[in-house]
């Protein structure tokens, strides 16, 4: 069987200028900025070791997010060590959460916070 590893994750934004600050800021993604042949700038994340690229939406040319729940990918997961700590320190940051810490089952936590084009992101805590 063929094996498979992750290579990216790709997202669209009206301005990947300030999406990638948000996730540099709020989630402490590393910025990656490579001038192109165009003269424009392309911006990638490094976030918790997987790499996340970020493509210019076009006005009028990108549907806008979908309303959860719905098909397809829904979310992104990390983890952490300290869910309570992390959740307060996003709110400090002004980090909007469309779920507070609750126990799914004995010994995992999760939370869900909002990223900008609505993109949802779990944070789970294990044992």
């Amino acid at each position: 069987m063929v094996r498979f590893t992750w290579e990216h994750i790709h997202l669209r934004s009206p301005d990947p200028a300030a999406t990638a600050a948000w996730y540099e800021d709020k989630l402490g993604a590393e910025v990656v900025r490579t001038p192109q042949a165009d003269g424009t700038m392309r911006i990638d994340l490094n976030l918790a070791g997987q790499k996340i690229f970020i493509a210019q939406a076009q006005p009028g040319k990108a549907a806008a997010p979908p309303a959860a729940p719905y098909l397809g990918l829904e979310h992104l997961g990390l983890t952490v060590t300290d869910i309570d700590a992390a959740v307060a320190e996003l709110k400090a940051k002004g980090v909007r959460f469309s779920m507070e810490p609750t126990e799914i089952r004995p010994g995992v936590r999760i939370a869900f916070l909002t990223a900008p084009e609505n993109v949802s992101i779990e944070l789970i805590q294990r044992g």
